[in-house]
């Protein structure tokens, strides 16, 4: 089992790597956690396939479970869901000594732990991401928050878990525009600060890819844990891994989160920053080309929808990573550094 150690500056906790864990998920959870009761929340998907083993070898433990199922999608991502999730997990019993562990994907991941740093002011928890973008981002590095009409993930908390117990093998369950959902968020990582893991992208597809998966996950964790460690509240580095999101965020939105899953509009948004960054100057030429033969190469959108651009521009102005005047936007100078350059939001029309 590969272990890395997430040392932030609220809390230090592991992140366990391993294809078949899930299968030992339940004394991971038995060795750091001494109740007896876990507050299981997971969506519909992923309860038929994998929430029963989990259930019965924590209940051959001793551990009473409160399972919550909520419906698959960034739906569910919502106030409304957030508060009946709660209300269920308080009838069910579920106190502040208790322990909440999420299972699914970065849905689930996020709603579950927004509900974790609220419900009765704060509830241990633990993820067990279940889809490729859980594993490699969103179960790392404690943000956690549920989308508005107005945005994506304006109401949320830094809330770091007690661990992340991660199972390459679940992938293998995995609707293939899922896996590719998951593979943006690769590239991503790729392009802000390993060339070599693009270079790997770049010498496989798809279907080759897979036999790296578990070494790819470690990766993206790492540097994902190193960028944490560095900034946990995103105020300043940790913003890399914002790479082809601010506009991502508006798509996903302007579609109502229907036509494009969030590595789709990640795709999108990366290419055209990277095209404008190109263009301005800020980003090695040729750059932005061989983005795009990747994008392409793991069947990716490449490709900015017709929008409304006031639309688009006013969604951008809410954006988390920005002050009342200035948006920090990140480009990449060339494949593997990514950089944070702020404009005026006064010119922001001319980036979109």
């Amino acid at each position: 089992m590969k272990t890395l150690e997430v040392k932030a500056s609220s809390k230090t906790y592991p992140i366990y790597i391993e294809k078949g864990l899930l299968g030992k998920a339940a004394q991971i959870i038995r060795g750091l956690y001494k109740g007896d009761k876990i507050g299981l929340i997971t969506d519909s998907n992923v309860d038929r396939l994998y929430a029963d083993a989990l259930v019965k070898s924590m209940e051959d433990l001793g551990l009473e479970v409160v399972k919550v199922v909520v419906s698959p999608g960034e739906g569910s991502k919502s106030i409304k869901t957030f508060e009946e999730v709660c209300e269920r997990l308080l009838a069910g019993g579920v106190t502040r000594s208790d322990i909440i562990v999420n299972l699914g994907g970065g849905v689930v991941g996020d709603l579950g732990g927004f509900v974790a740093s609220a419900l009765l002011r704060g509830i241990r928890f633990i993820q067990i991401p279940t889809s490729l973008l859980a594993q490699i981002d969103s179960s790392v590095g404690g943000k956690v928050a549920v989308n508005l009409p107005s945005g994506k993930n304006l109401v949320g908390s830094f809330y770091q878990p007690e661990a992340v117990i991660i199972d390459p093998e679940l992938l293998r369950t995995l609707d293939i525009r899922f896996f590719r959902d998951g593979m943006a968020e690769v590239i991503k990582y790729a392009c802000i600060r390993d060339e070599g893991l693009f270079n790997l992208l770049e010498g496989n597809d798809e279907h080759t890819i897979v036999d790296h998966i578990e070494d790819i996950v470690e990766t993206c964790c790492s540097i994902k844990r190193d960028i944490v460690e560095l900034d946990e509240l995103d105020k300043g580095e940790r913003m890399l891994l914002n790479f082809g999101h601010t506009l991502a965020h508006a798509v996903e939105q302007y579609f109502n989160y229907e036509r494009y899953t969030h590595g789709e509009a990640v795709a999108i948004g990366m290419i055209h920053i990277t095209r404008k960054g190109e263009q301005s100057g800020l980003s090695a030429k040729g750059t932005c080309s061989r983005l795009t033969g990747l994008v392409k190469k793991y069947n990716l959108p490449f490709e900015m929808p017709a929008m409304e651009s006031q639309s688009v521009i006013d969604t951008l102005l809410l954006d988390k990573k920005g002050s009342s005047r200035e948006l920090s936007i990140i480009l990449i100078s060339e494949i593997g550094k990514g950089f944070m350059h702020t404009i005026d939001k006064s010119s922001l029309g001319e980036w979109i």
